[in-house]
């Protein structure tokens, strides 16, 4: 399938240009169709009994973990589904051993999802070192290589940053955590569903993303685990192998192996085939076709913008080592107002304020944060000039 002929297969860009993808994707018919086809045809429990529908609905849920899992090079380690790349981040850091003393080095950059788990732990004595990039929001590898000591023991950051859209040079980064025996944890919310990631071939120990980001449905995520070296974050049905209450062990049970051990409970079945489906979509239109199309709006955006008086975009000024999240902001206007100016004037979609990034606008020096068009596959050159062409016209206003 085409790019182009993927339109079809959105209900929203039909009559809206959708330009907040970083915050929530769009999601095609197929995906929809995918998750009612089991609520309609075998909604069953997965794991549990032997008759057909649960049969059927357990088949399901296991082929979406190794699509999912292929998906992302990561067949040779533990694919965990979540409700989203919070939970999954929350879940490292609740199931790491940790000790007082232990170091955390992670950056200002970070969404707060990759920043508040780590520095809760402060309260049992873990330090936590921040790292600060230049005013582009590109971190020079010799930061790392000397923050990263004997006594650190995870690093974590953001693959691709939610604000800015600039790429963190990961390979390098993993090869110093090797060195000194640090855990690697790469949020990847904003980089799975724009190129390819290869969490094995990047060298990270844990890779985090949400599905509805990537054309999946909300309330999916997963935790991508080289090793399992985290205890579960919560116990229940579905993650043991055996219960002696009068047994010898400790806890009285037994964990089965694999992602089952983490995940306790009924799981979202529906969103699992959903988010399965949404990937099997990406696939059929090619993960790199979608890069090169997102690169295409990205350099005309940020071209267009570059040229607008009283507008200041912030991250790279070119495409290269970065994506389609442009922030910018217009002298003397709100952002919450350019947000709403937008949405009225051209039914034009974008998302304004901190982007749960308080520790970066204010080191950017940004009161009110800015204003964030984030690109996907769905959107078109004739939107991006549609976006430019607008924003010149509230500028002129300022």
């Amino acid at each position: 399938m085409k790019i182009e002929d993927c339109l079809a297969d959105f209900q929203i860009p039909q009559h809206l240009h959708y330009m907040d993808s970083a915050a929530t994707s769009l999601i095609p018919e197929p995906v929809i169709n995918s998750m009612n086809e089991y609520d309609r045809q075998y909604r069953a429990n997965v794991g549990r009994g032997m008759h057909r529908l649960t049969r059927v609905a357990t088949q399901k849920y296991q082929d979406a973990h190794d699509i999912v899992s292929n998906f992302i090079g990561g067949m040779e380690g533990t694919t965990v589904f979540t409700r989203n790349t919070t939970e999954a981040i929350n879940m490292v850091a609740a199931g790491l051993d940790w000790r007082p003393g232990d170091r955390i080095v992670t950056t200002v950059m970070e969404h707060h999802s990759n920043l508040l788990p780590w520095l809760r732990l402060r309260q049992k004595g873990v330090k936590v070192n921040i790292l600060h990039p230049g005013l582009q929001g590109i971190f020079e590898v010799e930061a790392f290589d000397r923050a990263i000591t004997a006594d650190t023991k995870l690093v974590a950051i953001s693959h691709v940053s939610n604000v800015l859209g600039t790429v963190q040079p990961i390979r390098e980064i993993a090869a110093i955590c090797k060195e000194h025996g640090a855990y690697l944890l790469v949020d990847g919310a904003q980089s799975v569903p724009h190129f390819s990631v290869d969490a094995q071939d990047m060298g990270c120990d844990f890779l985090c993303f949400s599905g509805h980001k990537m054309l999946g449905p909300t309330g999916t995520g997963v935790l991508w685990m080289k090793n399992e070296v985290i205890s579960p974050f919560m116990v229940g049905g579905g993650t043991i192998e055996d219960v002696d209450i009068e047994g010898d062990t400790a806890e009285g049970y037994t964990l089965t192996a694999g992602y089952k051990r983490y995940e306790a409970g009924t799981p979202h079945i529906s969103g699992a085939i959903g988010l399965a489906q949404a990937v099997k979509y990406l696939e059929s239109l090619g993960i790199d076709a979608i890069f090169r199309h997102e690169e295409k709006l990205t350099r005309r955006l940020l071209s267009g913008l570059a040229g607008i008086d009283n507008v200041t975009v912030y991250g790279p000024q070119d495409t290269k080592n970065r994506i389609g999240v442009v922030s910018f902001t217009i002298d003397r206007i709100h952002p919450h107002e350019v947000a709403y100016l937008l949405d009225e004037r051209a039914a034009i979609l974008v998302r304004s304020g901190d982007h749960c990034c308080i520790p970066l606008m204010k080191y950017l020096g940004l009161e009110n944060g800015t204003v964030r068009a984030s690109l996907y596959l769905y959107n078109t050159l004739e939107e991006i000039d549609l976006l430019i062409e607008i924003i010149e016209e509230i500028a002129r206003t300022a």
